[in-house]
């Protein structure tokens, strides 16, 4: 690795992530019609998929629709949420118990006509080429907001965590949340400290996130960060 690949990947560097960009943009965010026209423009590559079904039979209920064209209509009361619901796929960065490495994830955020969005989250690691090493973490989840945009998350992660996060949106493009409660299971991992959440749309429509976290009770440190392109809905 050379050296400028080395800064890029100092802890230091981190917490400037599309996330924060895309909550520093809630100053100055995009007009109502730009951001109209640039979701209708990448829609004309996206807007006729959805989340592969799966070929068991029908259920007696709604499927999942990652895709607003498609399925029951989203609930009202998710309108402040709607911007997230797709399938969204990209790179990121990780720093775990002193390691940092990058990662691909596929992040989708669904519904199926109730007052919630479910949530799904696969990591795999990936090397400095861009190639897949093995899968990491997975998570599973919803959403909920109030009347007074009161988010409401909780995750369960599959490393042995379960996860209650509250928040509110930023703006009509960044949302955030932060830990309430957490239980580890007894194999789960010892150093899963509280921290938050920053979801947010970038000025091209791409989904950025991080999570920063606080080990042994000590101040907020970046843990992941992404930035995702939204290949369906």
């Amino acid at each position: 690795m050379n050296s400028d690949n080395e800064q890029a990947h100092q802890p230091s560097n981190l917490p400037d992530t599309p996330a924060d960009a895309a909550a520093a943009a809630s100053n100055s965010p995009l007009s109502g019609n730009d951001a109209v026209n640039l979701a209708s423009e990448q829609s004309k590559s996206t807007a006729h998929r959805n989340i592969p079904p799966l070929d068991l039979g029908p259920l007696p209920i709604p499927d999942d629709t990652a895709n607003l064209r498609q399925g029951p209509s989203l609930h009202d009361a998710l309108l402040a949420l709607l911007p997230l619901v797709g399938v969204w796929r990209g790179e990121g960065q990780a720093t775990e118990n002193g390691e940092q490495f990058n990662f691909g994830q596929q992040l989708i955020f669904s519904h199926d006509g109730e007052d919630y969005l479910s949530y799904e989250s696969r990591i795999w690691r990936i090397d400095n080429e861009g190639n897949p090493t093995g899968p990491d973490q997975r998570e599973t989840g919803f959403w909920r907001i109030s009347e007074k945009d009161e988010i409401e998350a909780f995750f369960a992660l599959s490393s042995g965590a379960v996860e209650i996060m509250y928040g509110q949106p930023f703006n009509e493009r960044a949302w955030e949340v932060k830990s309430a409660s957490t239980m580890v299971t007894e194999r789960g991992p010892k150093n899963h400290g509280p921290g938050k959440r920053l979801y947010g749309l970038m000025p091209n429509n791409d989904l950025g996130w991080v999570d920063e976290r606080s080990v042994g009770g000590g101040e907020l440190t970046p843990h992941l960060s992404a930035q995702l392109k939204r290949i369906a809905g």
